[in-house]
């Protein structure tokens, strides 16, 4: 499910969390891919230490901010996103942030297996084909559940990645100080085999209840359209 705008895509993830934090054995799976650019930060990021943001400007490429933690990635067409919201209380393996990295990560791999693409988890929440990153991950934690979403690029223009973005601060070791042109790259897959892959992978079926709408028009007004939010740092 995509919605029409990118900010509205980023406040769904997080209605989706609240949603069903009340709601005990409450989860859910959903797929989305922006039809236009858009650089997004993790909440804590610093938007002049890892953004370009005068070619941001010039080329009229908005920078959004999730809540989730997590460095700063391009998202656009030919990125896959997925957002996982699970229930803590009935997955004891994620009741740590490193163990639901592991948890997670290692079903998503598992279910791109499944399409025969080697794959596997490096540095603290990255999917990687032999030595290049296809995708970033990160997470929301509350009181009972966990917003976990994250990209896979299969048809993504990586040049994006380089005009816009700055080399990040932070970096795995496995990265070994590499830009972003000689670390990520596309995983060659049809994007709808991937989302059936994943699906299958944790038993998910199509929805048959609404989404929380009221919740997700509540964070666009007061977070996700206020240029405050996005730039806070």
């Amino acid at each position: 499910m995509t919605l029409p705008r990118p900010e509205e895509n980023l406040a769904l993830d997080e209605a989706l969390l609240e949603w069903l934090e009340p709601q005990p054995g409450g989860e859910a799976l959903r797929f989305w891919e922006s039809s236009v650019p858009f650089v997004v930060l993790g909440a804590g990021g610093r938007i002049d230490e890892e953004v370009h943001t005068d070619r941001c400007a010039d080329d009229s490429i908005p920078v959004l901010r999730r809540c989730s933690g997590g460095g700063t990635v391009m998202q656009g067409p030919g990125c896959l996103n997925f957002t996982l919201v699970l229930d803590k209380d009935a997955r004891p393996e994620m009741h740590g942030i490193e163990s639901t990295n592991t948890a997670v990560l290692g079903r998503i791999a598992a279910a791109l297996r499944t399409l025969g693409h080697e794959v596997e988890m490096r540095g603290t929440s990255d999917l990687t084909a032999g030595d290049f990153k296809f995708s970033g991950n990160a997470q929301r934690r509350k009181k009972t559940h966990i917003l976990f979403h994250g990209t896979i690029l299969h048809n993504f223009a990586q040049d994006t990645i380089t005009r816009y973005l700055r080399e990040p601060p932070r970096q795995p070791d496995y990265r070994d100080r590499r830009a972003h042109a000689a670390f990520v790259r596309n995983l060659a897959l049809d994007p709808e085999q991937a989302r059936h892959a994943i699906a299958r992978e944790w038993d998910a079926q199509p929805a048959t209840i609404d989404w929380p709408r009221a919740i997700t028009s509540n964070l666009m007004a007061t977070r996700y359209t206020l240029p405050d939010w996005h730039t806070r740092f």
